[in-house]
């Protein structure tokens, strides 16, 4: 029987990188996108073209729009002006009020009816925004949920998530993708949504950042 593996998939590069890891470790993929009012679904279609490319068994997106009702962040309200240049201080504004508890699990019933082992999400506490649910100690504290919380961890295997990325700089990141010919021209970071990346909002940054420290060019467009 394959193993199986849940990756949430945004279509930016840390799930994208998420998808090579999981995809060399020789699992069968179930790739997981939420589309929950984030102000473009540009990163949607790149998540198509990531799945496609890995062919993935299966491709979900799941429509959560109540996140988009709820608001509170730049990403889900277009009243809201995203940051450039790094000018808050804090948790920024593009900070999705729980969004990846949320994300986690839902991915955490996926995996439970397809028979995935494994749960990949491409958070890190090394170069990123600040935001506190992709801290390492929060995806401990969620695996330690999972253990008592589902059917599967109580009756076989403990279901895991895995996040490789969790202390990797963003080059370093980049660099594991780059070996495993990741294709990072399929994916797009930008908060922003246009044909072109702006290059100076957060996102667009922390990505340009870590390519620049490897001597790499970022294959995607910027204005």
């Amino acid at each position: 029987m394959n193993k199986k593996a849940v990756v949430i998939l945004s279509g930016g590069l840390d799930s994208t990188t998420c998808m090579g890891i999981a995809s060399q470790a020789g699992y069968e993929i179930y790739a997981l996108t939420f589309n929950y009012g984030q102000r473009h679904d540009k990163e949607i279609e790149h998540a198509r073209h990531v799945a496609e490319h890995y062919q993935a068994r299966e491709h979900r997106i799941v429509n959560m729009d109540f996140l988009q009702q709820i608001g509170g962040s730049a990403l889900t309200d277009d009243k809201l002006d995203i940051p450039t240049h790094g000018e808050e201080e804090g948790i920024p504004i593009t900070y999705v009020p729980a969004r990846n508890i949320i994300f986690l699990s839902l991915a955490t019933s996926y995996a439970e009816v397809v028979g995935a082992e494994r749960i990949y999400i491409g958070v890190s506490g090394v170069d990123y925004s600040g935001y506190p649910d992709c801290r390492p100690e929060f995806i401990e504290a969620m695996n330690e949920a999972m253990k008592l919380g589902t059917k599967t961890s109580q009756e076989k295997e403990p279901l895991v998530i895995e996040a490789p990325l969790a202390h990797l700089s963003k080059a370093a990141t980049i660099k594991w993708g780059h070996d495993l010919d990741v294709p990072y021209h399929l994916t797009t970071s930008c908060y922003q949504g246009e044909t072109e990346a702006c290059g100076v909002c957060d996102s667009c940054r922390l990505r340009l950042k870590g390519f620049r420290e490897l001597g790499l060019t970022d294959p995607i467009s910027y204005r």
